[in-house]
């Protein structure tokens, strides 16, 4: 089974981050942006990070495209994408780089959402959500591309019961 761990938005926590590592002990980790804490903070070591429009650290790069056991993963905050807009200049620049999974945040609002052979996944922020009460962040699960779920948790480790997805790409 291969997980991956997705945060966003943490926008300056680092108790809360440090907790949710230690919590799942997955060895693949993303953060979406808006950490607004150094590139090399010990709170984000091991995660695949990009630069929100709050960060101030030019290390972060804009955008990752990472491959975890046979998917290929295209991360981006979202603010260079208009995703407050619409989903479609993501979707097309995840085509461009071959990505079949799209993690992004920069709206707040949790989600995971597949259209056509993409799947969408916003793991919401740990620090202001929108659209919810609870901060939220998101585990995707898979043995193959037919069997993916995505389950969301509270920023202190309650799974959100409705919220989730099951799928295939």
């Amino acid at each position: 089974m291969s997980k991956v761990l997705i945060v966003s938005d943490s926008h300056g926590l680092t108790e809360e981050l440090s907790a949710i590592k230690a919590r799942h002990q997955i060895s693949n980790l993303i953060h979406c942006g808006d950490s607004e804490l150094d590139f090399n903070t010990d709170e984000l070591e091991g995660f695949y990070k990009v630069r929100g429009n709050c960060d101030m650290d030019s290390m972060f790069p804009n955008e990752e495209v990472i491959t975890i056991d046979g998917l290929t993963f295209f991360v981006t905050h979202g603010h260079l994408y208009n995703v407050k807009m619409n989903l479609m200049k993501l979707s097309y620049r995840a085509e461009e780089v071959g990505a079949n999974v799209i993690c992004f945040g920069h709206t707040h609002i949790a989600g995971a959402e597949k259209i056509d052979r993409q799947l969408f996944i916003n793991p919401g922020s740990i620090r202001l959500p929108r659209n919810r009460p609870e901060p939220t962040y998101a585990v995707m699960e898979w043995e193959t591309v037919q069997s993916i779920s995505v389950q969301f948790y509270t920023v202190d480790g309650q799974l959100v019961q409705d919220m989730n997805f099951q799928g295939s790409l």
